[in-house]
């Protein structure tokens, strides 16, 4: 599978988006902490308590390789579900990057640890470790839906939720939406106009014609 997230991490969140019918967008403000990162992978999630991050310290008994982690709350605010301390332990055991509805902190050193991480904010005002929280359950950020196995594409677009079952399509949908935008690239580079191309010239003229009558 790892060709598959390089292919979807090349790809890119707004290709995947677009090419999927513009299903699974994250459709909210996401912060890169290290700009220029591209990832693709499956999730592992957590559905923290309100302001609580007590479920993130589970998490990172439970991630994988390869995951990327993911950190909610039942309402998203900016209260710092994750530091330094608690991205140590994920890299340590393999996370490949972290996403979170919520905000970050100590940024200057988890951008020197070198792991992607996306946010909602950053913010010094800490968390909570009252609530148990749950692994691997159904969590939503930007108005996506997902749960621990979906896959996830981020970069400095934002991010695009893919559910399991269908990240084979979405690659397929990818590639043949990156070759067709290859095409026209080249069209508009040789001078065609989208305006022309697209019939919005001929519609427009008519529907001036039709008002000057």
């Amino acid at each position: 599978m790892s060709d598959v997230y390089e292919d979807l991490a090349r790809l890119g969140s707004t290709t995947v988006y677009e090419a999927r019918g513009r299903k699974g967008l994250l459709d909210v403000d996401l912060i890169p902490v290290i700009p220029g990162a591209k990832v693709a992978g499956p999730i592992r999630t957590v559905l923290c308590g309100q302001d609580d991050n007590r479920g993130v310290h589970e998490l990172c008994a439970h991630i994988r390789p390869g995951e990327i982690a993911v950190l909610a709350m039942p309402e998203s605010r900016p209260v710092a579900l994750i530091g330094d301390l608690l991205v140590t332990q994920l890299q340590a055991n393999g996370a490949v990057a972290i996403l979170t509805g919520s905000s970050v902190r100590d940024v200057d050193t988890l951008r020197e640890m070198g792991l992607p991480i996306w946010a909602r904010w950053v913010r010094a005002r800490g968390a909570g470790k009252d609530v148990r929280g749950r692994v691997d359950a159904q969590v939503t950020i930007g108005g996506a839906s997902m749960a621990t196995g979906d896959v996830i594409v981020l970069d400095d677009d934002g991010g695009t939720v893919i559910p399991a079952a269908k990240v084979d399509e979405a690659v397929e949908l990818g590639l043949a939406r990156e070759e067709k935008e290859r095409g026209l690239r080249e069209r508009w580079r040789r001078g065609e106009l989208s305006y022309d191309v697209y019939g919005f010239r001929s519609q427009d003229e008519g529907e001036l014609q039709w008002t000057s009558q």
